[in-house]
């Protein structure tokens, strides 16, 4: 099959792009060129920003494609340019949507695709349930051959999974588990998540391309595992060689506290006990199985930052911070 991937080299992407150069498809890659130099050899690029709809319909004339993925489209008027973009000029496009938009606070922890989606505490998910809602229009109204998939947690070997940490990522938690400090988990870290390997995400999304019983349907992919913050934090320590000093601080006041806004991320996201039903995913990609046990996915992702300096960035404007918040629990009289 020929399949055009907008973005093709983010957490999610580059696995599936890999996989299906891997399984002996066509795949071109319409994007700026950040991280190309690591894409297999069979796949072609075409450099363009999409956002440039003149430039991107130029590049792409007199070309069709049996699908179109699109990873980073965040706001209605995006998919609204895609649509302009490839109607009538794929078979199926599939867009990644996100498993944040479900109901929060959640009527039941169990996720199925019927589950509502609202979010009154994260405006990316607000917008992301506004694409969705486009896209789902011009399925029905239009016949446009659109497929709609919700990741979770998914993560890759350059970042550890959080729930808690600074705008430059993982590394500043990572070097404080190791230096014995104080790590800050959102809430009594006993509540459920699931964390999803992008090698995992992709054999699921690669199912789907060209799948008769995926167009006008949403899907989400996710492990079926399970597991606490605090066993997630744990696991990263145990990896160290260290013991975890864990500082639990309610997700409220977390966001409370500032400069950081976690009431999306955490209030409308990670705070949240979620357990999600993989039933519709598997029927659709019969023998579909998560192969990367959380455990195994956290200690592997450890051994390649530490081998990769380009993965530590020191955050030391993150790390004051903790410092601060940690401070102040411990100073706390009840």
């Amino acid at each position: 099959m020929r399949i055009l991937l907008i973005g093709g080299t983010g957490t999610i992407s580059m696995a599936i792009t890999k996989l299906l150069a891997q399984q002996g498809h066509e795949v071109l890659l319409l994007n700026r060129g950040g991280r190309n130099s690591e894409l297999p050899e069979t796949v072609r690029t075409i450099q363009c920003d999409i956002s440039d709809e003149k430039e991107a319909a130029e590049k792409l004339k007199g070309m069709s494609f049996d699908c179109v993925g699109e990873f980073i489209g965040f706001v209605p008027s995006q998919v609204e340019r895609d649509f302009r973009l490839f109607r009538g000029k794929t078979k199926q496009y599939i867009y990644i949507s996100s498993a944040s938009a479900y109901q929060k606070p959640l009527a039941d922890c169990v996720i199925t695709e019927s589950t509502p989606l609202s979010n009154p505490h994260w405006q990316y998910s607000r917008d992301k349930i506004a694409c969705e809602e486009y896209l789902m229009k011009q399925y029905r109204e239009n016949g446009f051959p659109v497929t709609i998939i919700r990741p979770s947690h998914t993560y890759d070997e350059r970042s550890v999974p959080l729930g808690v940490h600074g705008d430059k990522g993982s590394w500043q938690v990572v070097k404080r588990i190791m230096e014995g400090k104080p790590v800050i988990i959102h809430g009594d870290g006993t509540s459920l998540w699931t964390i999803t390997h992008n090698s995992d995400f992709a054999k699921a999304y690669a199912g789907l391309v060209g799948n008769i019983h995926a167009v006008g349907q949403a899907f989400h992919i996710t492990s079926d595992e399970s597991v606490t913050w605090n066993q997630i934090y744990s696991i990263i320590a145990d990896e160290l060689g260290v013991e975890l000093n864990a500082c639990h601080v309610s997700s409220e006041l977390l966001n409370a506290i500032g400069p950081y806004d976690f009431e999306g991320t955490l209030i409308g996201d990670k705070a949240n006990t979620v357990i999600f039903d993989n039933s519709k995913i598997k029927r659709a990609v019969p023998g579909f199985t998560v192969a990367i046990r959380a455990d195994q996915g956290i200690r592997s992702t450890i051994r390649y930052i530490l081998a990769h300096k380009e993965c530590q960035t020191e955050d030391e404007e993150f790390d004051i911070w903790c410092d601060k918040v940690a401070n102040a629990v411990k100073n706390i009289k009840i």
